[in-house]
This record gives structure tokens, C-alpha cells and sequence, in this order.
């Protein structure tokens, strides 16, 4: 080997070292756009089987489809702020600096009753807590609120960028498509196209069925918190729905809100008759849903949506989490499909291929 091709050997690993290295700086500049563009993505997934029956069964040109297909999207979005404007009304004034002394007084009401409850019982365990200055806690109060217009602010433009996207991908669905096929090598065109094909398929059933199974949680945990009259019965229910997105921790993030929300509707009343019982039994058909959701609701649908066994769904989601925390959890099923897919095309013969594929 001769100096000037170990130079250049050593040059043209540089050049691709620092290609890398700006490919990776310049992903992590646009990360925002990447992420309108898979969530766009999977909004023109969920869209598909709307888009397709106005086109086949009520024979709409494909525009009206897409255009009819966003005014529905745009409903739903609309029917949910709406939904939780009275939750933010309400919560609103009670952080206000304008009622800050009737919510002080109130959480420390509570806070004497539970101290009274756990005493009656033996338990000093709210002993050390007993000096908390609630007055100092409420001086962050304006700059959470200016924090939060801060958001509201950047997801509204999040928003209209999704939106925008998610209009083309619907009125085009080979513009992601056509995109991906650049990059793949001639010769495996066809196949990868096919794959792409089937890919669409199964994770339109699969955000379908995500949306099935946060309807049957939503329509449970309403009926549970309409039971023992919760206020904004409806509200709480869609985001402890909407938590279960993110599996098993969401669901735990559910029910402390739900605990905390079923507490705050009754602030006022006597906590160890009124208070502490209507939340236990609140959270008590909370736990009931969650078992009928993870023994009935998610196996049924995730195992038909996917075509995989609940077993190996569970292990993906684990190891998902494991890896990359709980962007790993949420995006480990349909990046696991996706792959499954891949496989059999290209890798067909293998024994473990086979074995983890018979059912596409």
C-alpha cells in the first residue's frame, strides 16, 4: 500500500465522517419538521380508510375526499378544545392571584383534614409537611401561566404545519412514497414498493385501532366519573383516555390525574366521609378499565390490527422503552410491524423470519 492511497483512504474517511457528522447536525436543526412530517404522516394513515370509502362508495373526486376528510379532522380537534375549556376556565380561576386566598384557604382545609384523618389512625407520616408555605408557592403561578401561553403559541403553529402537510399526503399519497423510493436501489424497487404497500395497510388498522381502544377507555372512565358526579366528567375522561397512548406509564399518569381531579371537584366537603371515599371508589373503576383494557381490549384489537401475538407486542413495547425511554414505548409497534414486513419481503426463507411473520 503506497502513501497516497493510504492518504486518500485516510481523506475519504474524513469526508465521510464529517458528511455524517453535518447530515446528523442538520436533522437535529430541522427536528421540529421531521416531527410535523411523521405526525402528518400518521394522520394520513388514520385518514386512508375515511379518503377511500368517499371515493369508492360515494364516488367523491379524490380533492373533495381529502378536503371532506379535513373538515372532519378539524371538527374533532375543534370538539376537543372545546371540551376542555371549561376544565381550564375552571382551574383558571382557581390559580388566579384574584382567588388565590380562597384556594389557599381550601387546600388548607384539606390539608388539616388529612393530617386530622392520619392521626386518628396512628400516622405521623404528614408531620414534617405541616410548615409548608403555601403563600410562597403561589408567586410562580404568573410565570406558569406565561409559560403556557408561551406553548399554546408554538402549537398553534405546530398546528397549521401539520395540517398543511397532512392535506397534501392525503391529497397524494405517493409523495412519501415517491420520496422514500429515491433512496432505494433500483433493482429492489418493486419489492420495497410492495412492502411500503402492505406497510400502509397494517398501520392504518393498527392508529385505527389505537383510536378504538381510547374510545372504549374514554367511554368507561366517563361513565365511572358520571357515576360518582365528578365535574368535567367528559374532559377528565378523554385525557386519561388520551394518556394511554403511551403504554404502561401513561396509564399511571392517568390515574394520579384522575386522583387529583376527582379530590379538587369536591374541595370543600368533609374530607374522610366525602372527599377520600368517592375518590377511592373513582379510583377503584379506574383499575377495573384498565384490566379490561389490557386483557380484553388490547389484545383483541393490537393482535388483529398488527398480526402479532400480545406476547411479542409486550416485549417490543419493553425493549422499545428500554431503548429509547418513552418515545421508544410509543413508536415500538408500528416501527416493529414495519420491519416484520421488510423482513418477509427480502428475507423470506430465514427460519426466525417465518417463524415471526406466518401471519402477514
Amino acid at each position: 500500500m503506497t502513501a497516497k492511497t493510504l492518504s486518500n483512504g485516510i481523506l475519504r474517511a474524513l469526508a465521510i465522517l464529517l458528511g455524517v457528522s453535518l447530515l446528523i447536525y442538520f436533522l437535529y436543526k430541522i427536528q421540529s419538521v421531521i416531527v410535523y412530517i411523521i405526525i402528518a404522516g400518521v394522520i394520513s394513515l388514520i385518514a386512508r380508510p375515511i379518503i377511500l370509502f368517499l371515493r369508492r362508495r360515494l364516488k367523491f373526486p379524490n380533492t373533495v375526499a381529502v378536503i371532506t376528510t379535513m373538515v372532519i379532522f378539524l371538527g374533532i380537534i375543534t370538539g376537543i378544545i372545546i371540551l376542555f375549556i371549561p376544565l381550564i376556565t375552571e382551574q383558571g380561576k382557581s390559580l388566579s392571584l384574584l382567588q388565590s386566598d380562597e384556594l389557599q384557604a381550601n387546600i388548607q382545609n384539606i390539608f388539616n383534614q388529612i393530617t386530622a384523618y392520619f392521626s386518628s389512625k396512628g400516622i405521623d407520616v404528614l408531620g414534617e409537611i405541616k410548615s409548608i408555605d403555601f403563600t410562597s408557592q403561589f408567586k410562580a403561578i404568573p410565570n406558569l401561566l406565561n409559560s403556557v401561553l408561551g406553548t399554546l403559541g408554538s402549537l398553534s403553529v405546530g398546528l397549521f404545519s401539520v395540517l398543511f402537510i397532512s392535506f397534501f399526503f392525503m391529497k397524494d399519497s405517493r409523495i412519501l412514497k415517491n420520496g422514500i423510493m429515491t433512496i432505494i436501489p433500483n433493482e429492489t424497487e418493486g419489492r420495497f414498493s410492495k412492502s411500503l404497500e402492505t406497510i400502509n395497510d397494517l398501520l392504518s388498522r393498527y392508529f385505527i385501532g389505537l383510536i378504538l381502544q381510547i374510545t372504549i377507555l374514554f367511554v368507561l372512565y366517563t361513565i365511572i366519573l358520571l357515576i360518582f358526579e365528578i365535574d368535567n366528567a367528559v374532559v377528565i375522561a378523554f385525557l386519561c383516555a388520551l394518556l394511554n397512548l403511551i403504554p404502561y406509564v401513561g396509564p399511571l399518569i392517568g390515574a394520579v390525574i384522575m386522583c387529583i381531579l376527582s379530590m379538587t371537584s369536591n374541595i370543600g366537603l368533609e374530607f374522610q366521609t366525602q372527599i377520600l371515599p368517592t375518590t377511592i371508589y373513582v379510583m377503584i373503576g379506574y383499575f377495573i378499565a384498565q384490566i379490561v383494557d389490557n386483557f380484553v381490549s388490547q389484545p383483541v384489537i393490537f393482535s388483529k390490527t398488527t398480526k402479532s401475538h400480545p406476547l411479542e407486542i409486550f416485549l417490543i413495547i419493553i425493549i422499545g422503552g428500554l431503548l429509547f425511554g418513552i418515545i421508544g414505548m410509543i413508536t415500538a409497534v408500528p416501527l416493529y410491524t414495519a420491519l416484520k414486513v421488510i423482513l418477509k419481503e427480502f428475507l423470506s426463507e430465514n427460519k426466525i423470519v417465518k417463524s415471526l411473520t406466518k401471519n402477514l
